[in-house]
């Protein structure tokens, strides 16, 4: 009896360590179950796919006509890329799409860093450096994996298999196809994730990081929350967020604690890009 209480004992001890084990993997304490990057790179490819086959929800500029805009906010990539900070700069493809829709202050970046620029945003900001900061602000999120983190704990090994099977299944028979919008819907949900506090002061802390390494004012998207800061009605998305002021002030005071070899704003060739925009 006395035995097989032990092991009892022994059991809920294996079980307790398991589950507490899964709860702090969970919650981001360690990487050891975080799928290969590789993953992140499909996860953004179907996203992009889900993306392009939207027109009426995501209307792309198209680039005949726009390549001015597009070489220029594909500039604005490569230099971060370009400026050692960061990780996974030649893992990702780092593609950029702008979307056509001036209503919307946003960029996003998927897993794997499929880049879009509203032009809304661009319309909205001053400065090229702003403009800068916002980018850098969203490529953190896909190079500190922050989508996948949020995705993996929603979902765990689901998604992987779920993501091959809607690849796997393009094109074929009614009854695949049921396994490949499964991944169609995980795709369109990467798009509306919100991040949560800390994954938006990393990445905001990214962003001065990344910035630093180039010619630009490494504080660039403190000029975006200073600016949405002061509307009289904030994007509703800031209510999840921390603070206008406390980013402004956090970006700055990072900023100001690094050795940043730029300052440049390069104002007047951004208001001449805007001009292009309709």
């Amino acid at each position: 009896m006395k035995r097989l209480k032990n092991k009892l004992v022994l059991i809920g001890f294996v079980l307790f360590s398991f589950s507490y084990f899964q709860c702090k993997v969970t919650n981001g304490i360690t990487n050891a179950l975080m799928p290969d990057i590789s993953e992140d790179v499909k996860m953004g490819k179907q996203t992009a796919d889900q993306i392009n086959s939207k027109p009426s929800e995501y209307p792309i500029l198209p680039e005949r006509g726009n390549e001015e805009v597009y070489r220029y906010v594909r500039g604005i990539t490569s230099k971060i890329l370009s400026s050692g900070n960061v990780a996974h700069a030649k893992d990702f493809p780092w593609e950029v799409k702008i979307i056509n829709d001036n209503k919307t202050l946003n960029a996003f970046c998927t897993p794997g860093g499929y880049i879009y620029v509203y032009t809304g945003l661009i319309k909205y900001l001053d400065t090229e450096d702003q403009l800068a900061g916002v980018m850098g602000h969203e490529i953190a999120h896909a190079d500190k994996r922050h989508s996948m983190r949020q995705l993996y704990q929603l979902y765990g090994v689901q998604i992987l298999a779920t993501l091959g099977a809607g690849i796997a299944t393009q094109g074929k028979n009614e009854g695949t196809q049921k396994t490949a919008m499964s991944a169609a819907q995980i795709a369109s949900a990467v798009v509306g994730l919100r991040f949560s506090r800390d994954h938006e002061t990393e990445a905001d802390n990214m962003s001065v990081n990344y910035l630093c390494g180039t010619e630009y004012n490494p504080a660039g998207a403190a000029g975006f929350f200073k600016k949405i800061g002061n509307a009289n009605t904030p994007p509703e998305f800031l209510s999840t967020h921390p603070s206008p002021t406390n980013r402004v002030q956090n970006i700055e005071s990072q900023a100001a604690t690094k050795s940043c070899r730029g300052n440049a704003t390069n104002a007047t060739q951004y208001q001449r890009i805007k001009a292009l925009l309709k």
